[in-house]
């Protein structure tokens, strides 16, 4: 479902750049409202979306190479302002009639542009005779523009590292505007969509807020509707602006799975209860999936069967209330791009667990997803813009598999158990630290090994617990909390006090680049 209608809308074709997902966030860090869409459906995309500007992002392929991906025809005969960005602006010399060809100079990592003329998409940025810091990631270089286009840039691997045809408002640059480490980058994007463009960067939350509420009522009608609540920001967020819609016409269903972190259904039971007056029904499934899970050490598997057996309980509380003709829950824009194959890889099945392609049609109910266009920040934004307050919205993100994917393995009750007890202490330790807010997410893991250890006078034969902290804007990329070892040792010695059952401690500094899931 399109929630909203956005009069004002960028196009980004996805050529299948791992920093895509950052192109988005700076146009709407500029105040537009913009879509990915692999190039592959990207003309059904620019007919459905009727967007004001087209960018055209990287990709690993090589513009040379026979069938690598080129733009849809249609986005060059609109006439719209088109900005390509590395693999972007080589196909649009390609395909508007300059030249690419392989380079034995590649560029990879820092380099420095060489403003040699003044153009819109450096006005108040970068003025001409000047050199400034760029990102480039590239093999293959433009050797010669198109009718129309001027060199307004160049680096020492790419003499036609930024090009303009103003008059078309055609722009190409072969540097990564998008990532930190063009400095200015986020302000040569502005440039782009509001004053190239002229789109007018009055996408905000209150007036994300009112489309939504509006949407839903249109898709709802009269209808009965179910939340699957979880008891996370993302699906909190989306009851409170769905009952904001509709009222009592939704029903909120916490399906306590026994996966969840320590005394977190009571908590979230106690919150929409007492503090929001929801209708919701608290649904005890633990022995039902605990017992699906046990033993199972497939993590794809795992994810799989969760995901059948929510919609199952869904499906059983619906036919206890006389029936739902729809089911609300909190997709997120990362759910729904990550689990698009872009490029033919692995994507496709990183969010298995998510019904982001709709519901069995055994249901006979639809998906209502009212942040399926909103990154993870973004729906903090919104849920402040709702009243829920900061302690809730500040919340680390819980993943709907819960404790299952933190369990490499097989999963056991007695696991679980002692996976939810270090979790608790972990976290407990983080707020006496005062580190909770400073942290996008953190959570502990029990590895499927178990060591030798010595406590006291005896020796023991437990499971190995690793920690994972990571900070991070808004989900789609982080990098690990640098903690002191002064905390990691205070939590480490209280894990293995207080929790029988493990007799180590590790702590997880590896990243997350785009498009890959937390831990399994």
């Amino acid at each position: 479902m399109k929630t909203t209608s956005h009069p004002d809308t960028v196009l980004i074709v996805d050529f299948g750049s791992q920093v895509t997902q950052l192109i988005a966030r700076r146009v709407r860090e500029a105040g537009v409202y913009c879509e990915i869409a692999p190039f592959q459906s990207a003309e059904e995309a620019f007919e459905r979306l009727a967007p004001k500007a087209v960018i055209l992002s990287g990709s690993p392929a090589s513009t040379v190479d026979i069938g690598s991906p080129r733009a849809p025809q249609v986005i060059f005969d609109s006439g719209l302002p088109v900005l390509g960005i590395c693999y972007g602006e080589q196909t649009m010399c390609a395909q508007l009639g300059g030249k690419v060809e392989g380079s034995d100079h590649r560029e990879f990592g820092r380099a420095f542009l060489e403003i040699e003329d003044d153009c819109p998409l450096f006005e108040g940025i970068w003025a001409k005779g000047t050199r400034h810091q760029v990102w480039m990631s590239h093999g293959d270089r433009v050797t010669a523009i198109p009718p129309g286009f001027r060199v307004v840039g160049t680096s020492t691997g790419a003499p036609f590292a930024a090009i303009a045809n103003e008059e078309r408002k055609y722009y190409g640059v072969q540097f990564h505007p998008e990532v930190v480490h063009t400095p200015d980058g986020a302000k040569l994007l502005s440039n782009f969509v509001n004053n190239i463009a002229g789109l007018q960067g009055d996408w905000t939350m209150a007036a994300y807020r009112e489309q939504a509420v509006d949407a839903i009522r249109k898709q709802v009608g009269d209808g009965k509707v179910i939340c699957a609540l979880s008891g996370g920001v993302d699906s909190s967020v989306a009851a409170l602006l769905t009952h904001e819609a509709i009222g009592d016409q939704l029903t909120c269903i916490l399906v306590d799975h026994g996966l969840m972190r320590k005394n977190e259904a009571a908590e979230v039971v106690a919150m929409f209860r007492e503090h929001y007056n929801l209708p919701l029904i608290l649904v005890d499934a633990s022995d039902r999936f605990i017992g699906a899970l046990e033993g199972e050490s497939d993590p794809e598997t795992k994810r799989k069967t969760i995901g059948r057996l929510f919609i199952e309980v869904f499906e059983e509380e619906a036919k206890k209330l006389g029936g739902a003709d729809f089911l609300v829950q909190g997709t997120l824009y990362p759910d729904v791009i990550e689990s698009v194959s872009f490029t033919g890889g692995p994507s496709v099945t990183i969010k298995s667990h998510h019904n982001v392609g709709g519901l069995p049609e055994r249901m006979n109910m639809s998906l209502v997803e009212p942040l399926r266009e909103l990154f993870k920040d973004e729906v903090r934004v919104l849920g402040k813009e709702l009243g829920l307050p900061d302690s809730f919205i500040g919340r680390h993100p819980f993943p709907g598999p819960g404790l299952a994917i933190r369990c490499p393995g097989g999963v056991t009750r007695e696991k679980l158990e002692i996976l939810r007890s270090a979790d608790a202490i972990y976290l407990d330790e983080i707020r006496k630290a005062g580190l909770y807010d400073a942290i996008w997410q953190a959570f502990a893991v029990l590895l499927p090994v178990q060591t030798v250890g010595v406590m006291g006078d005896g020796r023991t034969y437990e499971f190995v617990c690793a920690l994972r902290a990571v900070t991070s804007v808004d989900g789609m990329t982080a990098d690990f909390y640098h903690y002191d070892m002064e905390f990691l040792g205070r939590a480490a010695t209280r894990i293995i006090n207080e929790v029988k059952g493990i007799n180590r401690v590790v702590y997880d500094v590896t990243s997350k680049p785009p498009g890959t899931i937390e831990w399994e």
